[in-house]
């Protein structure tokens, strides 16, 4: 017979794996959390060139430090395909190559409505934190489109107990919505699994 003591440790095991959803700002957004560490994410309703972009947001509760890069993230499509998450600075350096300041407007301001869904979460060192240091140091209106792009991308970021993080995430997907699959995150806190609809956003229907 299972004790009492070990229902309860399987009822928190359980509890602590278990998806929430939720609505916020029109973005349907989903959270997970696996050995104290938080993570949400909604895909935004726009696409720059041809990536398609994640909101994530991550919350390290454990007594531990955890690293979250972008490259941590993959999208599993139905089909069999996986895309990896793009490095921050391939992006970045895309944008200011190819990009113009209608691009980067576009990707801020969409990121930046975005923030209201992110009420759960409020992010020690994420963007807002990433966009004051940014944008101090430049005058150029060239590097302040780059910078800016630089504050909303996720980078690789070293959380310390009771720190948290956000940015944006891109996937190379020629410019066409992800579809139907699941996003992953693998690293040093475990592996986080949402599934993701077909739809073109995270929008609800």
């Amino acid at each position: 017979m299972i004790s009492r003591l070990s229902c309860v440790l399987i009822a928190a095991a359980l509890a602590n794996a278990q998806i929430i959803e939720f609505e916020s700002n029109g973005l349907k957004y989903q959270t997970l959390t696996r050995n104290a560490v938080t993570v949400m994410f909604a895909t935004l309703p726009t696409h720059i060139h041809e990536y398609s972009i994640i909101q994530v947001a991550v919350s390290n509760g454990a007594q531990g430090p955890v690293v979250i890069r972008p490259e941590d993230f993959t999208f599993e499509r139905t089909e069999g395909a996986a895309i990896k998450a793009t490095p921050a600075r391939d992006v970045v350096g895309e944008l200011i190559a190819k990009g113009n300041r209608g691009d980067v407007i576009k990707l801020v301001s969409t990121y930046e409505m975005a923030l209201f869904g992110m009420s759960r979460m409020r992010p020690t060192n994420g963007y807002e934190a990433r966009r004051q240091q940014y944008l101090a140091e430049v005058s150029s209106a060239k590097i302040k489109a780059a910078a800016a792009a630089s504050a909303v991308a996720l980078v690789q970021t070293k959380l310390a107990a009771g720190q948290s993080t956000d940015g944006a995430v891109f996937f190379s997907s020629e410019g066409k919505p992800l579809g139907a699959g699941r996003l992953v995150m693998r690293n040093s806190a475990g592996e986080y699994q949402f599934n993701h609809d077909d739809g073109e956003t995270g929008k609800r229907n």
